[in-house]
């Protein structure tokens, strides 16, 4: 196990030398594809930004590199070998961006917020960029014409991403959709429900960016990868803002997720830590504002569904008849490709049906149209057929589920304190209450799915 430094580079003549300890090990992350073009799909996504008519200040640029950064640690440096716990790595970023000392003056928020999503430890450090890249963002004048974009929303290919985007279209709004994908499962759902989306909205001048950001495995010398992404989320938000500063000042990002998710409270005691996600608490998305704030960004994060279930979203959606076609192509699963794993002639990419985000959609559904109408396809089609293994995949999570209800019904009193186990609610302490309701009901929802399901040790 080792600590690692991770040190961003402005093409081959970036030859700053970077100090490190013999405990460190040092990793070069080159962000120039050729003379001139950034690399790792930030060059992309500032191409397809600029055909659109959005030009991202130097602080976007920069948070779009310094996600490269995160991202590329966080997948490519294995949390099993090198940590002293199996979770928790020692991470140190030396990044070149446009204004090092205004990174610097946030630092302190950016690593709250860093470690709060991760888990990890993290330590940033900022430099200059070099001369020849000190400015790379293009003048966004008053004689060029503005986007037509009047709202602004990240796009992931999901069931909540899908409503979000409904209701903005019905409402008449013309969203610019952020999308990031890693995988072509997640990238043919985006691609799918967009060109849903413009079929049934014609004429209407919405679009979206797409970005892809992967690192090659074996970036890290001697170091296996991680499948566990739990910093993806500030890569998707961070694409957000980056977009965002084109679209000039008080921007709004909106982040749709329900508000059940978004707590995340853990299902059983096995679940803090690396077993509970953090993408869009409140307390994170709180830290996001302070950290565009101290950087003199004029826009801001934003759930608007924190106080709705899954279900609540589905069945408040306006307009029922576009969801209920659409959601079966949206993708909500954790293990997208089981179902080619399992070597299930003519299936590729398939609900699992039994993970958590399956059931909490499958729940979701059942809950705003009642059972069987749901058209989703998921491999584990019936809960109810047979005992379910508690010892597989396929049982443990209905398993926890159960074990949640079981003691919220015990002590109703505990999901008052329960709310505030997966991190503070500080931020938002005149609002506790609802947080406590959106629980108790995202419970009742799974509940209501699961009820006389069997489960068991095989």
């Amino acid at each position: 196990m080792k600590r690692h430094v991770l040190a961003g580079r402005y093409g081959p003549d970036d030859q700053l030398v970077i100090p490190f300890n013999p405990e460190e090990q040092l990793t070069n992350l080159q962000l120039v594809a050729g003379e001139r073009r950034l690399d790792h799909g930030v060059g992309a996504a500032l191409t397809s930004l600029k055909a659109l008519g959005v030009r991202p200040t130097e602080i976007g640029i920069d948070l779009a590199v310094v996600a490269a950064h995160v991202h590329a640690a966080d997948t490519r440096i294995s949390r099993a070998d090198e940590s002293q716990d199996s979770w928790t790595r020692e991470i140190r970023l030396v990044i070149p961006v446009h204004d090092p000392q205004r990174w610097s003056a946030a630092t302190p928020t950016l690593t709250t917020l860093l470690n709060f999503l991760t888990g990890d430890r993290w330590t940033l450090q900022f430099r200059p960029r070099p001369e020849r890249f000190a400015t790379i963002a293009e003048a966004n004048t008053a004689s060029l014409l503005q986007p037509l974009f009047t709202a602004l929303s990240l796009f992931s290919g999901g069931l909540d991403s899908l409503i979000g985007a409904i209701d903005l279209l019905e409402a008449g709004e013309e969203p610019l959709f952020v999308s990031h994908w890693g995988e072509s499962s997640v990238s043919d759902a985006q691609n799918k429900l967009f060109s849903d989306l413009k079929k049934r909205y014609p004429k209407r001048p919405f679009d979206r960016v797409r970005v892809r950001m992967a690192f090659p495995k074996g970036l890290v010398k001697d170091v296996k990868s991680e499948n566990s992404t739990r910093g993806r989320s500030f890569l998707f938000i961070a694409l957000g803002a980056l977009a965002g500063t084109g679209l000039g000042d008080n921007f709004t990002l909106r982040i749709p997720e329900n508000g059940f998710i978004a707590l995340n409270v853990p299902l059983d005691p096995l679940r803090l830590g690396s077993n509970s996600t953090r993408t869009t608490h409140p307390f994170y998305l709180a830290r996001w504002n302070d950290l565009l704030a101290e950087l003199g960004v004029a826009g801001r994060v934003e759930n608007p569904y924190w106080r709705q279930t899954k279900g609540e979203m589905a069945a408040a959606c306006a307009n029922d008849e576009a969801l209920r076609a659409l959601a079966p192509e949206s993708l909500s699963c954790a293990h997208p490709s089981s179902a080619r794993w399992l070597g299930l002639q003519g299936k590729s990419t398939e609900h699992c049906g039994h993970c958590l985000p399956c059931l909490i959609r499958r729940a979701a559904l059942n809950h705003a149209w009642g059972k069987g109408v749901d058209q989703t396809s998921y491999t584990q089609a019936d809960l109810h057929a047979h005992v379910l293994d508690t010892a597989q995949a396929t049982g443990q999570q209905v398993r926890s589920f159960q074990y949640a209800i079981a003691r919220l019904e015990s002590h109703p009193e505990i999901a008052s304190i329960l709310v505030h186990k997966p991190g503070s609610l500080a931020d938002v302490a005149g609002e506790v209450e609802p947080w406590t309701g959106v629980y108790r009901r995202g419970l009742d929802e799974v509940g209501a799915l699961i009820d006389g399901v069997r489960t068991g040790p095989s």
